[in-house]
This record gives C-alpha cells, sequence and structure tokens, in this order.
C-alpha cells in the first residue's frame, strides 16, 4: 500500500512553517492517541502515521530531503531518515516528539524538576489575621505562633541517622524517573521506588523517621505596614513548611482582615463618619467635637440651617495610603436628631414656634404641600 504524503497527513499545506507543523500534530496526536481510543486499529494507525509525518517534516534537513525525493529520500539509506517509517531510532524520536509536546502528561519535560536531588521544597503556609482600624492606620508589630515544619536538627534535614547518608535509588539509577516503552515510544514516569527523589535511605534518623523535618510551633514577628486593607497579603520569604531532606523552606503569606470600627466606615483611603446633631444646632449652627481614626478631636463648624446628609470634608484625616506618601480625607455626615419624650414646657415651645413659623422657615415642608393643594384642586377643576 502506497504511503500517504506526509503534508496530507498532517493537513497542512507545502509552504507550512515549523509552528504550523507543530500545531497540526499537537492537533491530530490527541485525537488518535491509543490512549483515547483503546482497542482501535484504525486510530493506532493513524496515529503512527502522524508521528513517522511530523519525525520527517520537523527536521529542516529531513523535510528538505523529502521536498526533493518525496519517500525515496529515506530508503536504502538515503537522507538517514525514517527509514521505511520505523527505523531504530524512531522511538527515542517519538519520546522526544512527546516531551516537547506533552511535558507535563508525561511526567516533565526533560532536565527540568528535581531529578536526583531527593530534596523537595516545602510548602507554602496561610495564616489568617484580623487587626483594627486604628491599627491598620498606625500600623504595628504583632507575633504571630505557627504550627509548621521545621527542619530535624538531630540528622540536619538529610533524613539519614547521624553518620550516614542517603544513596542513589537503584531501580532509577538517582533519575527520580523510570522509562517504560510502550510499541514505538518511551513514557516517563516517576519512580514508584523513591517517589521521584532519586535517592532512598536505608538507616532513617530516629528523631524524623527519615523525613528531614519535625512540626514545630514557631513564633514570628511580623511587621504591618500602615495602610493595609482587607485582603492586604504579607509574605514571609522562607517562613513556611521546610523542605524535605534539606530541600528549600517554603513561604509564609499572611492575609489581614480589618475588623468593622464602631464609629468609622472606611472606603479605600477615606474615612466616612455619620454624627447625630440636635435640631436646635441644625437650626441655629454651631460647633461639634468629631473623633478621628488618629485617635484625635476634631472640631467641625456646623452651619445655621444644616440639613441631615449634609457632609464636612476633613482633608488629610483618613487613612495612609499603603507604601505611598498620601493620605485620604476624612467625612462628616450629620444627621439631624428629632426631639423625643418632650416635657409639657417643651411641647409649649415646639407649639409655639409652629404658629410663629412662616414659608421661609420651613421652605421645602411649605412648597411642598401648596404644590399638592394646586395639583389637586385643578385636577378637580
Amino acid at each position: 500500500m502506497a504511503k500517504r504524503d506526509y503534508y496530507d497527513v498532517l493537513g497542512v499545506p507545502r509552504t507550512a512553517n515549523d509552528q504550523d507543523l507543530k500545531n497540526a500534530f499537537r492537533r491530530l496526536a490527541k485525537d488518535f492517541h491509543p490512549d483515547k481510543n483503546p482497542g482501535d486499529k484504525a486510530a493506532e494507525q493513524k496515529f503512527k502515521e502522524l508521528g513517522e509525518a511530523y519525525e520527517a517534516l520537523k527536521d529542516p534537513q529531513k523535510r528538505a530531503a523529502y521536498d526533493q525525493f518525496g519517500h525515496a529520500a529515506f530508503e536504502g539509506g538515503r537522507g538517514g531518515g525514517p527509514g521505511g517509517g520505523f527505523g531504530p531510532d524512531f522511538a527515542s524520536s517519538m519520546s522526544d516528539i512527546f516531551d516537547d509536546l506533552f511535558g507535563e502528561f508525561m511526567g516533565g519535560r526533560r532536565g527540568g524538576g528535581r531529578q536526583g536531588t531527593g530534596r523537595e521544597r516545602g510548602a507554602d503556609l496561610r495564616y489568617n489575621m484580623e487587626v483594627a482600624l486604628t491599627e491598620a492606620y498606625a500600623g504595628k508589630t504583632a507575633q504571630i505562633r505557627v504550627p509548621t515544619s521545621v527542619s530535624c536538627e538531630t540528622c540536619s534535614g538529610t533524613g539519614a541517622r547521624a553518620g550516614t547518608k542517603a544513596k542513589a535509588c537503584a531501580t532509577c539509577g538517582g533519575m527520580g524517573k523510570v522509562r517504560a516503552s510502550q510499541g514505538f515510544f518511551t513514557i516517563e514516569r516517576t519512580c514508584p521506588s523513591c517517589q521521584g527523589r532519586g535517592e532512598v535511605i536505608d538507616d532513617p534518623c530516629s528523631s524524623c523517621s527519615g523525613a528531614g523535618r519535625v512540626v514545630k510551633e514557631r513564633t514570628l514577628s511580623v511587621n504591618i505596614p500602615a495602610g493595609v486593607e482587607d485582603g492586604t497579603r504579607i509574605r514571609l520569604a522562607g517562613e513556611g513548611e521546610a523542605g524535605h531532606r534539606g530541600g528549600p523552606a517554603g513561604d509564609l503569606y499572611i492575609f489581614l482582615s480589618v475588623k468593622p470600627h464602631e464609629f468609622f466606615q472606611r472606603d479605600g483611603a477615606d474615612i466616612f463618619c455619620k454624627v447625630p446633631i440636635s435640631m436646635i444646632t441644625a437650626a441655629l449652627g454651631g460647633q461639634i467635637e468629631v473623633p478621628a481614626v488618629d485617635a484625635s478631636v476634631t472640631r467641625v463648624r456646623v452651619p445655621e440651617g444644616t440639613e441631615t446628609g449634609k457632609q464636612f470634608r476633613l482633608k488629610g484625616k483618613g487613612m495612609p495610603v499603603l507604601r505611598a506618601k498620601v493620605t485620604g480625607d476624612m467625612y462628616i455626615q450629620v444627621e439631624v436628631e428629632t426631639p423625643k419624650n418632650l416635657t409639657r414646657k417643651q411641647r409649649e415651645l415646639l407649639e409655639e414656634f409652629e404658629k410663629e413659623s412662616r414659608k421661609e422657615t420651613s421652605p421645602d415642608s411649605h412648597g411642598f404641600f401648596s404644590r399638592v393643594k394646586d395639583f389637586f384642586e385643578g385636577k378637580g377643576g
């Protein structure tokens, strides 16, 4: 049976560049992979055909020979090509292809990872901390206690008993991976004997049982900078879980949340505070004292005729911006309080005040009810 043209196999034109070839092979190889089509001989044959075509065309010299001589370029030793489709180096070549295209699926690219080291990086840790708004304003230094894995002092983190050391794994030869041939290509897997570490310990440390680390509680000092917000993350490099058998330690991430405050609401760098004032102060004007987030007290002048919802801006009295020489503002929003639980005398005074009131005294309410009256009278007419 005559071989199909390699370009037709991959579904690309003869002008296709290297990336076009790679993308076409990647797409089709995934569709016809034996693992995806178990027991399907046609798919298996198609998969082999794709591998042969890509093997020939990905190499510039082989591709040039194929473009000039076709399949004859690889017959009789010419060009050093696949040799009828499956030469002696084809399985190794296919392994290279899959290392390149499916590195993660096959267990990682060659030359990467921790082959032969036996030392794993420790896990990162998370610590949730709650701070008060005033602490977020000024910043603070906090002491925290973190239970975590630390390097074993008995064996200095090696996992081996004092005076001994780990040896290379006999199964993988210290590589941490083993290869298994399946048909015409080779697959790498994590070594089952050493779990990918590349070494084994015959005489483990009695304190850590060969892990190279033990669990202890540590006390750490954490600097909380001024201006932190909800969700601010602080990274302490190397303060996470100890590495396995002398590997580097992970990091500790501290996630901050700011407690709600009794008086203040925060919006970024700005602070908002609702302040109730008496009806008399709102009508006649006056001064009120309001607290600020920096624990100071500020006087605010309330003008005559102030209404509920009126805001007063105190420049620079808000929160500092994290790692910047900028400070937000504070906004005072007044709420006029209606008098309650009146005495007889107070009631008489208010009634007298009502009798003396004119439309200029309460223009909004007088205007509203006048418009309502005009509306209904006009509708009735």
